[in-house]
């Protein structure tokens, strides 16, 4: 297992849409497995392949205390949606931002698991969320496009200037 480099906002790569799965094998359990050493390592709960330059429709959650449950969801797809609630919500591609985003409260998803069989989850709560906003990933979206155009250019200001230090010598 590795640890695999996350892509920071604005990178464009955030932007690709993840192509699905075909076949769950060796490679993508690999994947699986590096993105979730990636997350622990990075105090996240979830982690969407995209989020490491990996335009592939796989992600990994976990939201248990004791970062004992990882989740893992292959090629997700929201089949249904209820309610409304508002959730802070933080990012490993948008360091040090948290901001309310309002989301669906209760879903149902379809997905792969790590073995390839087809299961379906009924979330919600923190979960609810958490599904939502790995699948935007997916679809090349960030939470930050549900902000304000003002908090979106304050965000794209402070995100450069944060690459301009990143490079200085």
């Amino acid at each position: 297992m590795a640890l695999i480099p996350i892509l920071t906002y604005p990178d464009p790569r955030l932007r690709e849409k993840a192509r699905p799965v075909e076949v769950v094998d060796a490679a993508i359990r690999a994947l699986i497995d590096d993105m979730a050493q990636t997350m622990y390592a990075a105090k996240g709960i979830g982690l969407a392949a995209t989020q490491v330059g990996v335009a592939r429709r796989v992600v990994v959650m976990d939201l248990s205390p004791e970062h004992d449950q990882l989740q893992v969801l292959i090629n997700p797809t929201i089949t249904a949606r209820d309610g409304v609630q508002v959730c802070e919500e933080g990012c490993l591609s948008v360091p040090e931002v948290f901001e309310e985003v309002e989301r669906a409260e209760r879903i149902a998803v379809n997905y792969l698991d790590r073995d390839g069989q087809a299961q379906q989850l009924d979330a919600d709560g923190l979960l609810a969320v958490c599904v939502q906003h790995e699948i935007d990933h997916l679809d090349g979206k960030l939470f930050v496009d549900y902000l304000s155009r003002l908090k979106q250019d304050r965000l794209r200001k402070k995100a450069g200037k944060r690459q301009r230090d990143e490079t200085r010598p």
